[in-house]
């Protein structure tokens, strides 16, 4: 109760330096910046070092989910790995940045594709939550007809199986596995990899102490997004992925179609919920939305305000929003 108090508090603190910023640039002194440091750390906090799970992972099982996850020979023709949708080649974001992800025979989904980065800390993996763990969700993928196409388990094994590589490498992992090559050792071995995506930010480098490392601007960005409600869904360190909140709360969204949660629970109440994405990394993982139906960060945030807040956001407002935002990208990581 103590610290729903001092939330409460501190919010209203922000929120009277926000109105104060309609009318005047706030500059930021050392002792605002502890202040919403604060409370930005009992909000959110700094992402751990290391996923759930990680520390039975050892060096030779990360290497070869590695090499899986880039492997275009788990597709049936071919033409496509993990790594096409989910790219994290070329400082990318973790996606594909399409609305929908191409499969290997030119099929199209009709969910955009969510980062793999920071995925292993999330609560559950698609975002219908219809996959408990990393694990879970790289089985998936692979035997989707619209997507990797492979028929079944043993078709992937038997690809597997006729490169010596493979099988020295899948020794090496599983010495205690027998047999070692198995469809469940695929995915485990990719899920060992992903969970070394972790990202490093300036929002963190704040959170840890650095006060030169947000500008005023940015900072103004994390004071509007604490004070006008963004933190009901995005909290933790992710800033999302925690939860399963209804799209389209006070004012609804256009996509009728996706149910959302609902096609896995099969319970009414789970209509037009998904899980909350995380926004660590939102500004390069554009389109939005589980449809991909927002190709701007800019349109994202006001229709998100307007969505679930039932609020129309000031240029002043989205344009903090918008820089805060862009200090969540992983310092390695650029925009497409």
């Amino acid at each position: 109760m103590h610290r729903v108090i001092k939330y409460i508090w501190m919010s209203a603190v922000c929120l009277s330096w926000n109105l104060q910023a309609a009318e005047t640039e706030i500059s930021f002194d050392k002792e605002k910046k502890a202040a919403l440091r604060e409370l930005a750390n009992s909000v959110f906090g700094p992402l751990p070092d290391a996923m759930p799970g990680s520390e039975k992972d050892s060096d030779h099982l990360r290497h070869l989910g590695e090499k899986l996850f880039f492997d275009t020979g788990l597709s049936k023709n071919n033409t496509i790995s993990c790594n096409s949708c989910h790219r994290i080649d070329q400082g990318l974001g973790g996606v594909d940045n399409a609305s929908g992800s191409t499969g290997a025979f030119g099929d199209v989904g009709d969910r955009n594709a969510p980062t793999v980065l920071n995925a292993g800390f999330q609560l559950s993996q698609f975002w219908d939550g219809r996959a408990a763990d990393l694990k879970a969700q790289a089985k998936g993928p692979v035997l989707n007809p619209i997507e990797m196409a492979m028929p079944h388990e043993g078709a992937v094994l038997d690809r597997i199986r006729m490169d010596d590589t493979y099988r020295s490498l899948f020794r090496k992992a599983f010495p205690d596995s027998d047999p070692v090559i198995t469809y469940d050792n695929v995915a485990h071995a990719i899920a060992a990899f992903e969970r070394t995506l972790i990202t490093e930010d300036r929002f963190d480098d704040f959170l840890e102490g650095d006060d030169e490392s947000l500008t005023d601007l940015e900072l103004k960005g994390l004071e509007t997004f604490t004070s006008i409600g963004c933190v009901t869904c995005h909290t933790g360190a992710l800033l999302g992925g925690g939860s399963y909140q209804k799209t389209g709360l006070v004012n609804p969204y256009e996509n009728f179609s996706d149910v959302g949660r609902e096609s896995v629970t099969k319970n009414p109440d789970d209509k037009f919920k998904f899980k909350v994405p995380t926004l660590r990394n939102i500004a390069i993982t554009a389109p939005y939305f589980h449809d991909g139906g927002v190709a701007t960060l800019g349109f994202a945030v006001r229709k998100m305000a307007f969505m679930q807040l039932g609020l129309q956001l000031t240029s002043d407002q989205t344009e903090s929003l918008l820089a805060f935002l862009g200090a969540l990208t992983d310092k390695q990581r650029h925009a497409p």
